[in-house]
């Protein structure tokens, strides 16, 4: 008889966080989400087995069984080391977790929106992964070093335009990018930019995070309410073109503190007062200047939204903007 496999663990914290009543805060509050979710680590082991006896389907309890709390337990410390950090060995690390969650909730009924959201996190550990098993070639003693320039390469991005290049268009894409990069370019801003949706969303209007976020662009309440969204019934961050309005809005406005559509990518990820007061810790100007500084997550968001706007819409990082 086939050895059943330990139901994903990642999974289960997810669904309960996505399920319960405790609303985690923001990306730029991440190490402390993860700090809760190791806190709380006792009581959801209990929800996440009464979750799996009560909501998975025989297929999954006919290949799967329950994790031990020995597993829970070593798994919830290795979760929060990966997001409270900046290690990319660490987000890394998580990678045949991630995959293996994602399978089995694909197999969920009803889980659909919080599987394309997890499709995206998924995606960045498993290029953290990449890039950390990816060895750099040494640099040649005495090679010369490129003087300073206006434009500084995203760490990373080449790694990810070879990562995204030849992917499939999202199937919502030729129905939605018409109208929403019009609102952008309304709003005055890059209509390229609006591909950031596919790395937050996987183009899902109703996609949703277990912190709760929800959207194409994954509004967290306290930002979507600040952006003139409703998060009642109607939830307008589900609206495509409301929350685009809103999103653009917000992403110029971080264009107009930060100055670089790098560091708005990271103040969308890790928060503006995280990017913040790590550009005034190091004095520094640029996203590349900071980047070890900052959540992997965040590390790897950056230069994934940049890949996607060169794949998608053909423009490079360094011409965003630019006629």
């Amino acid at each position: 008889m086939k050895a059943r496999r330990a139901f994903p663990v990642l999974l289960l914290t997810l669904t309960v966080a996505a399920g319960g009543s405790r609303t985690l805060s923001a990306a730029e509050s991440a190490p402390a989400g993860a700090a809760a979710l190791a806190q709380e680590s006792e009581e959801m082991f209990r929800l996440g087995r009464l979750l799996f006896e009560q909501l998975a389907p025989a297929e999954v309890k006919a290949q799967y069984d329950f994790p031990t709390k020995e597993r829970w337990d070593a798994f919830v410390a290795k979760f929060q080391r990966a997001m409270a950090g900046n290690s990319l060995e660490e987000l890394g690390s998580l990678a045949a977790d991630g995959r293996s969650a994602l399978s089995a909730l694909r197999m969920v009924p009803g889980y659909q929106d919080l599987a394309d959201w997890l499709e995206q996190r998924i995606d960045e550990i498993e290029g953290a992964n990449q890039i950390v098993q990816r060895k750099p070639p040494p640099k040649p003693p005495g090679a010369p070093v490129p003087p300073p320039s206006e434009y500084q390469p995203v760490p990373h991005y080449h790694d990810w335009l070879t990562r995204v290049r030849g992917r499939p268009l999202p199937t919502r894409a030729p129905a939605l990018m018409p109208k929403l990069r019009a609102i952008f370019a309304a709003e005055g801003v890059p209509p390229e930019i609006v591909w950031l949706a596919e790395a937050e969303s996987s183009l899902n209007p109703a996609a949703r995070s277990p912190v709760g976020a929800k959207g194409l662009f994954q509004f967290m309440p306290e930002t979507a309410k600040a952006m003139g969204l409703s998060t009642v019934l109607p939830d307008e961050r589900t609206d495509p073109e409301k929350s685009a309005r809103a999103a653009a809005r917000y992403l110029r406005a971080l264009h107009g503190k930060f100055g670089n559509w790098a560091l708005v990518f990271a103040a969308y990820n890790a928060g503006e007062g995280r990017v913040g007061r790590t550009l005034a810790a190091r004095k520094a100007k640029s996203f590349t200047a900071i980047a070890d500084a900052l959540p992997a997550e965040t590390r790897m968001y950056v230069p994934k939204v940049c890949a996607l706007i060169a794949v998608r819409a053909g423009v490079p990082p360094e011409r965003i903007g630019r006629k």
